[in-house]
């Protein structure tokens, strides 16, 4: 089936694949410009974000927002998705099983966007995305190329709201983030 993005999220937030789809508020689909150059994948919704049905937007979230605006990234600018569209319980990890159900929906929202940049949200992210056995301490910031994509890795926002000592890495990050979206002519 050749979806668009309208399409693709009515078929989202109609999912059955995982136990996930019976504990959902909302399907937590993906939020922000659908032609935008820079993605942003997390690992799952979290309590907030169920409720609302967009991404990022409890505590996490903010902090992103004051991230972005630090180094003049608009929030509109960007798209947000996360790996799993449906909370797990009590913000748990994913499971294997629940992040192979729910892939395809983030496989496709990607090919439907076409970012020239993915950062990873984490750890978790990262691992799925990236390398399996990616050190997000060790290897944050760091770059990869896949097919016409460059990706890397920062820390979860909510990883910044545990340990505040990590946030300077994070602004190290987000301005090599802004940098590389300038050197590709995407500012």
């Amino acid at each position: 089936m050749e979806y668009t993005m309208e399409t693709l999220a009515r078929e989202c937030a109609a999912c059955q694949k995982c136990e996930l789809c019976k504990t959902r508020t909302n399907c937590v689909f993906g939020v922000g410009n659908p032609n935008a150059d820079l993605m942003f994948v997390g690992e799952a919704p979290g309590e907030q974000e169920d409720l609302s049905g967009t991404p990022f937007v409890g505590r996490a979230g903010q902090l992103l927002d004051k991230f972005l605006l630090a180094v003049d990234i608009k929030r509109e600018d960007v798209y947000i998705a996360n790996i799993l569209k449906c909370r797990p319980p009590k913000n748990r990890d994913p499971l294997p099983e629940e992040e192979a159900a729910c892939i395809g929906y983030l496989r496709e929202q990607v090919r439907l966007i076409r970012p020239k940049i993915i950062v990873c949200l984490g750890r978790i992210s990262a691992m799925k995305l990236i390398n399996p056995a990616y050190k997000i301490t060790k290897e944050h910031g760091t770059w990869v190329e896949r097919g016409n994509c460059l990706m890397t890795a920062v820390y979860h926002p909510a990883a910044l709201l545990r340990d505040p000592r990590k946030k300077e890495d994070m602004m190290e990050d987000m301005k090599a983030i802004r940098k590389k979206l300038e050197e590709l002519g995407c500012l």
